[in-house]
């Protein structure tokens, strides 16, 4: 079973803060995340997997290959 990752273990996994993941979860950027119910104040949580891939996404052997790949993407 994996275990989920909470919104600040999730930003600590991808070297940002709690706030700017929150940021991209509302501008639909970032890995993907679960919805923890239905209600607005529902919490998130990330699968480590997801994570990795979006990490994976943005792996580049230089910046121009980076620039052409995932332009304006933060």
């Amino acid at each position: 079973m994996t275990t989920l990752l909470n919104n600040e273990a999730a930003a600590s996994a991808l070297g940002i803060s709690p706030v700017t993941l929150k940021i991209w979860r509302c501008k639909g950027k970032g890995p993907r995340f679960i919805k923890l119910g239905e209600s607005k104040q529902a919490g998130v949580a990330y699968d480590p997997v997801e994570i990795d891939a979006w990490k994976a996404a943005r792996t580049f052997a230089s910046t121009s290959a980076a620039t052409v790949s995932h332009p304006g993407d933060a």
